[in-house]
């Protein structure tokens, strides 16, 4: 090689094997620098230079992160994705999820925190140290500190993974269990301390009717054991399957010591007893109180992540539901590391359970049953009662009713037959399930005078003073229309001359006619703004219990979705409560309430207070204002004086049906009967209060309707009379017109009587 060849070599090669021997050395040591997989790598700007771009790999503490962020959002198939072949080659994606699944569930995980302790690394494998705390929902928080193992696998870092990437103990096997703490679930009371749920032995009861030896006695004992008219236990018996088991109800075992050994020994009866979860008197109050069941397949999880193990019975409806936070207390437990078979090795944490709280209900539970057992029988419809100055809810009922108690996973009952009697209930077109007091919704007839006459004293066109004169018993003040007064329809005289107050008693069409249509000629917004001021078109705001708005027909709605203004007729038919008013018993009883009261709308309210085991009420009961009547003192007693009439006034459309009971409780009351559609009877309104200020009996106000059956004294008034007799003497001391026994409808066709029909006007 010459001199010159030589310097050549000096000048050209050497350069390029430092530039070569650096990129190597670059790509070399790659692995081991920190950064990310997207950014390039050019510290000397050799890269630029040649136009190589070099790519960062993760590092091991990156790889981890993103391996814990995973178990933090619970995204497992992200974490899945960064192990390493041989991992995912010993551990299905099924069961990986499983294992952190199932973690999560022992511990009754919420939520966790990390953070990277130190990193270890070769050039192809890391170890990472980090430290996690798991909060959990039962046994508070659990700190370790597990080490994860990582390989430089395809470009990358990947997690390397076996149980003790989760917690140190879980090696060889061992898992995670937890050891339930569970208090018993909090009774639900009524007002005087009696139990409406509460863990209790049942007799559920049933009738084979091939085995039965004498008819007479075993319909006496079981009607006996359920507080049931006997005809209703008779008809419940079928002859025509002689070997089939008839489930007929159930019943709390210490209510009915006295005759169980008779029952027992019936031929026909059959008794099967079972702890749990009893709604008394077959589920008192059901629409109120509710009941449990186990967690749904759909809220399953959503019951897990609040500490639930998912097995448990927890409230379904009504207050059960409600109340669950104050029902279930709070489960405590122990959290066990066990072996592979099953053993325990050690205790990671534990806590004492939270007792659970007693909800006390303002029901009265005598006076609910006995109204569900003898009020209504086989008819649809609901009833309110009302403390009159607190809004307390005394009573709440809704027919056709449920048992309860046959939701109940362990009644015997409940199950036969695959659950038929549970079916039945669910798939009844009567839809028992659904509360009418609070979610059906009605026309209100007559009732709806009152806020009429409300609405016509306090505009000032008239008084108490005013004389509208009924002469004929025809209304033709509106071109196009002729009403008829109830008298004409049943052959009677017109009313003559009369007081707005007597117009109120005797239920007089004509004249309220002519008061809505005065009110509209004058604003026609009048009438529909009284209404809502009593409470209707709104929610009471009660708690805890579905309920519907209700609807108030007026000028603004008509002209915005009918596409018409409103009429005189449309005043018509809102004036005696007929057109598209909606209205629920409950908001009903609740404006009567405020008329006897003076004027005040109370909120309605079923909780008396929620008690834990020792210490203070969490919650005691308040009356609440939600209102007032915009109806002035002197007003408002020609209402009442109207009301009074119409129970206690010779002309009174309800007088015959409250003889007797004067003597007992000072009554005023409004019939109504609401016209539904052409070929359906009307709905029977009655609503009343009392003003006897006993001392031990606060007054109440009623709201009772029965559907679709007839007029408002012949069906709904008897009822509010029965409410009055319950409440005031303790059980029911006449009978319906069309009653066999107490409950038991034994004529279709009960003495009818004077009382009007409202008729809805049709708009000119």
């Amino acid at each position: 090689m010459t001199i010159k060849e030589s310097a050549v070599l000096k000048k050209w090669i050497f350069p390029a094997l430092v530039v070569i021997a650096i990129v190597l050395a670059v790509v070399l040591i790659r692995p081991l620098l920190a950064g990310s997989s997207t950014a390039t790598l050019d510290p000397t700007g050799i890269s630029t230079a040649l136009g190589i771009g070099i790519t960062k790999a993760p590092t091991p503490e990156s790889a981890a992160r993103a391996f814990l962020d995973g178990w933090q959002s619970k995204d497992y198939a992200r974490m899945y994705s960064l192990l390493s072949s041989l991992s995912r080659d010993a551990l299905s994606e099924a069961d990986f999820q499983a294992f952190y699944k199932d973690v999560g569930s022992q511990t009754t995980l919420r939520s966790l925190d990390y953070k990277i302790l130190s990193v270890d690394m070769t050039p192809t494998e890391a170890t990472v140290q980090f430290e996690v705390t798991l909060h959990t929902i039962l046994v508070g928080d659990i700190t370790r500190q597990p080490r994860m193992l990582l390989k430089f696998q395809e470009g990358g870092w990947k997690v390397a993974w076996d149980d003790k990437t989760v917690l140190p103990e879980l090696e060889n096997g061992n898992r995670l269990v937890i050891y339930r703490d569970r208090p018993a679930r909090g009774n639900i009371y009524d007002r005087n301390g009696l139990a409406l749920a509460a863990e209790a032995e049942a007799v559920e009861i049933g009738i084979v009717s091939g085995e039965i030896n004498d008819e007479d006695q075993v319909v006496a004992y079981v009607a006996l054991a359920l507080k049931t008219p006997r005809e209703q236990i008779r008809l419940m018996i079928d002859y025509d399957h002689p070997d089939w088991y008839t489930p007929v109800g159930d019943v709390a075992k210490a209510d009915i010591l006295e005759i169980y050994g008779t029952l027992q020994n019936l031929g026909g009866v059959r008794l099967t007893t079972t702890m749990m979860r009893y709604y008394f008197g077959g589920g008192v109050g059901a629409h109120v109180v509710g009941y449990t069941q186990q967690p749904s397949a759909e809220t399953k999880e959503e019951y897990q992540a609040r500490g639930y193990a998912g097995d448990e019975r927890v409230g379904a409806s009504g207050l059960e539901y409600w109340g669950e936070q104050f029902l279930a207390g709070r489960q405590g437990g122990q959290l066990w590391v066990t072996t592979a078979t099953g053993s325990n090795l050690a205790m990671l944490a534990q806590s004492k359970p939270q007792a659970a709280m007693a909800i006390y209900t303002t029901l009265d539970r005598d006076l609910q049953q006995q109204m569900e057992q003898t009020l209504m029988g086989p008819f649809t419809g609901a009833a309110v009662v009302l403390n009159k100055n607190t809004g307390e809810v005394l009573a709440m009922m809704s027919s056709p009713g449920y048992d309860s108690n046959l939701f109940d996973p362990g009644s015997f009952n409940g199950s036969f037959n695959n659950g038929a009697l549970v079916q039945s209930i669910i798939n009844d077109a009567r839809h028992p399930l659904v509360n009418r007091a609070t979610r059906g919704l009605y026309p209100l007839g007559s009732v709806f005078k009152i806020i009429t006459l409300a609405a016509g004293l306090e505009s000032g066109l008239f008084t108490e003073d005013t004389v509208y004169n009924d002469v004929d018993g025809y209304f033709r003040e509106l071109e196009g229309f002729t009403g008829t007064d109830w008298v004409i329809e049943k052959d009677m005289k017109p009313h003559g001359k009369m007081t707005l107050e007597q117009c109120l008693e005797r239920s007089c069409n004509p004249c309220f006619w002519h008061v809505g249509l005065e009110l509209y000629y004058q604003d026609a917004w009048l009438v529909p703004n009284m209404a809502m001021a009593f409470g209707l078109g709104s929610a009471t705001g009660i708690s805890f219990v579905e309920e519907e708005a209700g609807f108030v027909p007026n000028p603004g709605w008509k002209h915005d979705t009918q596409g018409a203004d409103w009429t005189g007729g449309d005043a018509l038919n809102q004036a005696i409560g007929q057109g598209s008013l909606q209205v629920t018993p409950l908001q009903v009883a609740d404006f009567v309430a405020a008329v006897g009261n003076g004027g005040t709308l109370y909120r309605p309210q079923i909780l008396l207070s929620i008690r834990p085991p020792i210490g203070e009420a969490v919650l005691t009961f308040k009356p609440e204002v939600r209102g007032m009547l915009p109806v002035s003192p002197e007003n408002l007693a020609t209402i009442q004086r109207g009301m009074v009439g119409v129970v206690n006034n010779v002309k009174g459309t309800a007088r015959h049906r409250f003889y007797g009971i004067s003597d007992l409780v000072r009554i005023a009351g409004k019939t109504g009967t609401a016209q539904t559609t052409e070929y359906d009877l009307p709905h029977s309104w009655f609503v009343a209060y009392t003003f006897s200020e006993k001392p031990n009996k606060p007054d109440i106000a009623v709201a009772v309707i029965v559907e679709r059956i007839g007029e408002g004294s012949t069906y709904a008034a008897p009822m509010a009379r029965r409410i009055f007799e319950i409440y005031f003497q303790g059980r029911p001391t006449s009978y319906y017109a069309w009653e066999s026994e107490y409950g038991m409808r034994g004529t279709n066709t009960p003495e009818e009587t004077e009382e009007p029909v409202d008729e809805e006007a049709p708009i000119p």
